[in-house]
């Protein structure tokens, strides 16, 4: 029982940390005008309201690794694990809570690519810190 609390505890940080990695990258992006060159409306404020719940759910997807699938292949296995919040992030929630319309098209045509690749660099960072943490 001890080691699954310390396995989940290590998932759910490991999600967090790929949460803050992908958040900063984001609003880099913004920052930078990155996301404004490709017609993507992108461009949070680095504010504790808006990260709090990016970490707190990016350590609930870090659940995710706790499936057995491709423990030896951490990038692929960061790679598929993020197609979960991107699915949701583009099917529910731009639709229904932001009012973005389908995949969020109303932030830009290339939203899409932007939340694909933003949801990538969580899984990959995910997965990176599981390999370097679960000794």
């Amino acid at each position: 029982m001890k080691k699954l609390i310390k396995r989940i505890s290590l998932m759910f940080a490991a999600g967090a940390m790929g949460g803050l990695i992908n958040s900063l990258t984001m609003w880099f992006f913004g920052v930078k005008g990155i996301a404004a060159h490709f017609g993507v409306a992108i461009a949070p404020a680095l504010t504790g309201s808006w990260l709090y719940p990016r970490l707190v759910w990016g350590g609930i997807w870090g659940g995710l690794f706790l499936l057995p699938l491709m423990e030896n292949r951490q990038i692929l296995r960061g790679l598929v694990f993020s197609l979960g919040p991107t699915l949701v992030q583009l099917f529910f929630i731009f639709p229904t809570m932001d009012h973005k319309g389908f995949l969020g098209v109303e932030l830009g045509a290339l939203t899409p690519v932007f939340v694909i690749f933003y949801n990538a660099i969580w899984g990959i960072v995910t997965a990176l810190w599981l390999k370097w943490t679960d000794k």
